[in-house]
């Protein structure tokens, strides 16, 4: 056993065969049922997560909003739904994904830097809670399409704190030269500021910040706080005007190996609602507080399977290990140069004697899952799971070299769903024209 068997969370455990088990599922039966690459979702685990992060921030008007874009799916909107929380989509096809599955519009946030007229209007037509303007181009859609509505509409002002953090640099998104948000330089936040204030259709609740993705160091969230409630209080001065909510984004980062740090759920609500105390005790101000976390709640929920085909040794140097699917389902290593951590679902008790590299089957030598990685002698036909692949995975597949995206199941109390079907090659020519 190496200590990638021992990085097991929720109801992860091996069983007396020596073989994977998640949400009460045996992963071997699991694959022999759905086939492999198989994308299966601990429900158990996802309903955990959103109790902890409504229990340790989300008690009276504070709010918890998942990131859609980390994982979506109909099956995961009736989730949040049960449990409680909102929901931040970032598209029109999110925005229609959760009212298909009957997700409370008015608990929706609308974010995007470059809604079209059509996802604004669609946004309208279904009464979304929130719009989280970006840009200058965007409110002045916003102000002219609310006009032919006989309601207020609420909205928060997206602002580039510039608060730079420790991440790849493609997921920072809180700098000064970020693509996202209104930049504190310059006119344009208060000229937006002043017009919402003054116009019938809108109500501007305040304002949100995001400054990046997989972040582990609290300090960062500290100084969003910091820096936002400063600039909410400006402007609450500036107008005489009482700042209802700031929406904190999210980005807590989690574990994707054995050594990586971690700060829990409750760490990272905890330190936010210290600032936001500290801040009250200043002057009172109290504004709603909403968090937005994805990757937090679902990467540790969602395991891959693949099925191990060609081994390939290079004397001296590795062995690779090619898989059934790769960047396609998950392009993060390709990207990010994300780091994953695996084991042989069906020998995870085996000892670990030999270092593979595991390759993906897409015609690209930027297809590697992972370097060089501990595992028992390897098979083909054996089946290998990696870990922690419940956000930005399959959310971000793709359908390269005409590979069908994977089947996903939802496993909890011994039974397991398909949530998305298994796309077939007949799907991938479904949308084509002669």
């Amino acid at each position: 056993m190496t200590k990638h068997s021992n990085f097991l969370q929720g109801t992860m455990r091996l069983n007396d065969c020596g073989h994977l088990v998640i949400g009460g599922c045996d992963s071997v039966a699991l694959a022999l049922e759905h086939h492999t690459p198989l994308i299966i979702y601990d429900e158990e685990l996802i309903r955990e997560h959103c109790r902890r992060y409504r229990q340790s921030f989300a008690q009276g008007k504070h709010r918890v909003a998942y990131a859609g874009k980390a994982f979506l799916c109909l099956a995961l909107c009736r989730i949040l739904a049960e449990e409680g929380l909102y929901l931040d989509v970032v598209s029109g096809g999110e925005l229609h994904t959760a009212l298909a599955a009957a997700f409370p519009p008015e608990r929706i946030y609308f974010h995007g830097n470059n809604k079209s007229p059509a996802e604004i209007k669609m946004a309208l037509d279904a009464g979304v809670g929130c719009l989280v303007v970006d840009n200058l181009y965007e409110y002045s859609l916003l102000k002219a399409m609310a006009k032919d509505y006989k309601r207020k509409v609420p909205l928060l002002l997206r602002v580039a704190l510039g608060v730079d953090v420790a991440t790849h640099r493609y997921i920072r998104t809180g700098q000064h030269d970020s693509k996202f948000g209104f930049p504190l330089s310059g006119s344009e936040l208060d000229q937006v500021v002043a017009d919402a204030l003054a116009d019938e259709t809108l109500e501007l609740m305040g304002f949100h910040s995001h400054i990046g993705s997989q972040i582990t160091s609290l300090e960062a969230f500290r100084q969003n706080v910091d820096i936002i409630y400063s600039l909410a209080r400006h402007y609450g001065e500036k107008h005489s005007w009482q700042v209802q909510e700031i929406n904190l984004g999210g980005g807590l980062g989690v574990p994707y190996l054995p050594e990586d740090e971690e700060q829990s759920i409750e760490d990272f609500t905890g330190h936010i609602l210290r600032a936001a105390a500290e801040e009250r005790a200043v002057d009172g101000f109290l504004p709603r507080l909403t968090i937005e976390p994805g990757r937090s709640i679902i990467a540790a929920a969602g395991t891959t399977l693949y099925t191990v085909g060609s081994i390939k040794r290079v004397p001296t140097v590795r062995d690779y290990v090619a898989v059934d699917g790769g960047m396609t389902d998950n392009p993060r290593t390709a990207l990010y140069q994300a780091k994953y951590s695996c084991l042989l679902a069906n020998r995870a008790t085996a000892e670990a004697t030999h270092l593979y590299t595991i390759a993906g089957k897409s015609c690209e030598s930027g297809d590697i899952l992972i370097w060089d990685h501990a595992l028992p002698e390897v098979k083909s036909g054996d089946l290998l799971a990696v870990l922690v692949t419940g956000a930005y995975n399959y959310s971000m597949a793709s359908n390269y070299n005409h590979l069908p995206r994977p089947a996903v199941v939802l496993a909890g109390n011994g039974r397991a769903r398909v949530i998305i079907a298994r796309e077939s090659y007949a799907d991938l020519v479904r949308l084509d024209r002669l």
